[in-house]
Protein backbone atom coordinates (compact mmCIF):
# COMPACT_ATOMS: atom_id res chain seq x y z
CA UNK A 1 0.00 0.00 0.00
CA UNK A 2 0.95 3.40 -1.11
CA UNK A 3 0.58 6.14 1.27
CA UNK A 4 0.86 9.93 0.59
CA UNK A 5 -0.04 12.81 2.56
CA UNK A 6 -0.84 16.07 1.90
CA UNK A 7 0.87 18.69 2.82
CA UNK A 8 -2.19 21.70 3.30
CA UNK A 9 0.55 24.94 3.04
CA UNK A 10 2.43 23.61 0.28
CA UNK A 11 2.58 25.53 -2.64
CA UNK A 12 2.89 24.39 -5.98
CA UNK A 13 5.69 25.12 -8.25
CA UNK A 14 5.34 26.63 -11.51
CA UNK A 15 5.87 23.44 -13.54
CA UNK A 16 3.29 21.90 -11.05
CA UNK A 17 0.92 24.37 -12.28
CA UNK A 18 1.45 23.19 -15.81
CA UNK A 19 1.29 20.02 -15.49
CA UNK A 20 -2.18 20.89 -13.42
CA UNK A 21 -3.43 23.07 -16.80
CA UNK A 22 -2.43 20.58 -19.25
CA UNK A 23 -4.56 17.53 -17.67
CA UNK A 24 -7.33 19.67 -17.16
CA UNK A 25 -7.76 19.84 -20.92
CA UNK A 26 -7.00 16.61 -21.69
CA UNK A 27 -10.12 14.09 -22.29
CA UNK A 28 -11.54 11.59 -19.60
CA UNK A 29 -10.42 7.84 -20.85
CA UNK A 30 -12.97 5.15 -19.58
CA UNK A 31 -12.00 2.18 -19.41
CA UNK A 32 -13.22 -1.91 -17.68
CA UNK A 33 -11.45 -0.50 -14.32
CA UNK A 34 -13.08 2.92 -14.54
CA UNK A 35 -16.09 2.74 -16.52
CA UNK A 36 -18.41 5.72 -16.45
CA UNK A 37 -20.42 6.43 -13.92
CA UNK A 38 -24.19 5.29 -14.59
CA UNK A 39 -27.08 6.92 -12.51
CA UNK A 40 -27.62 3.32 -10.96
CA UNK A 41 -23.87 3.74 -9.43
CA UNK A 42 -24.30 7.17 -8.13
CA UNK A 43 -27.29 5.99 -6.42
CA UNK A 44 -25.53 3.08 -4.52
CA UNK A 45 -23.02 5.30 -3.42
CA UNK A 46 -25.42 8.04 -1.91
CA UNK A 47 -27.48 4.70 -0.71
CA UNK A 48 -24.02 3.49 0.73
CA UNK A 49 -23.02 6.92 2.26
CA UNK A 50 -26.29 7.18 4.26
CA UNK A 51 -26.09 3.41 5.69
CA UNK A 52 -22.69 4.30 7.04
CA UNK A 53 -22.14 0.97 8.57
CA UNK A 54 -21.49 3.15 12.45
CA UNK A 55 -21.99 6.90 13.76
CA UNK A 56 -19.79 8.60 16.02
CA UNK A 57 -20.23 9.28 19.43
CA UNK A 58 -18.84 12.51 21.10
CA UNK A 59 -16.49 12.33 24.17
CA UNK A 60 -14.38 14.25 26.12
CA UNK A 61 -11.26 13.17 26.82
CA UNK A 62 -8.32 14.82 28.98
CA UNK A 63 -4.55 14.70 27.20
CA UNK A 64 -1.42 16.18 27.40
CA UNK A 65 -0.63 19.40 25.87
CA UNK A 66 2.06 17.77 23.80
CA UNK A 67 -0.50 15.22 22.25
CA UNK A 68 -2.78 17.75 21.43
CA UNK A 69 0.19 19.81 19.95
CA UNK A 70 1.52 16.73 17.48
CA UNK A 71 -2.88 16.10 16.83
CA UNK A 72 -3.11 20.17 15.30
CA UNK A 73 0.48 19.40 13.51
CA UNK A 74 -1.86 16.94 11.72
CA UNK A 75 -4.07 18.93 9.93
CA UNK A 76 -7.45 20.54 10.07
CA UNK A 77 -9.29 17.53 10.80
CA UNK A 78 -6.75 16.49 13.92
CA UNK A 79 -10.17 15.49 15.33
CA UNK A 80 -11.01 12.68 12.86
CA UNK A 81 -7.34 11.38 12.85
CA UNK A 82 -7.54 11.15 16.74
CA UNK A 83 -10.71 9.26 16.48
CA UNK A 84 -9.30 6.93 13.92
CA UNK A 85 -6.22 6.64 15.97
CA UNK A 86 -8.46 5.77 18.72
CA UNK A 87 -10.88 3.13 17.33
CA UNK A 88 -7.37 1.62 16.00
CA UNK A 89 -5.87 1.50 19.00
CA UNK A 90 -9.25 -0.18 21.17
CA UNK A 91 -9.50 -2.65 18.02
CA UNK A 92 -6.06 -4.14 18.81
CA UNK A 93 -6.04 -3.83 22.52
CA UNK A 94 -6.22 -6.93 23.93
CA UNK A 95 -6.58 -6.32 27.87
CA UNK A 96 -4.50 -9.18 29.67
Amino acid sequence: MVTFELDKNAVLTDHEKQQLSEAAKRPIVYDEDSPPLTSEMEKAFIAARRAKPYRREPVTLYVSSATVTKAKSMGENYLTILGELLDKAVDEYTAS
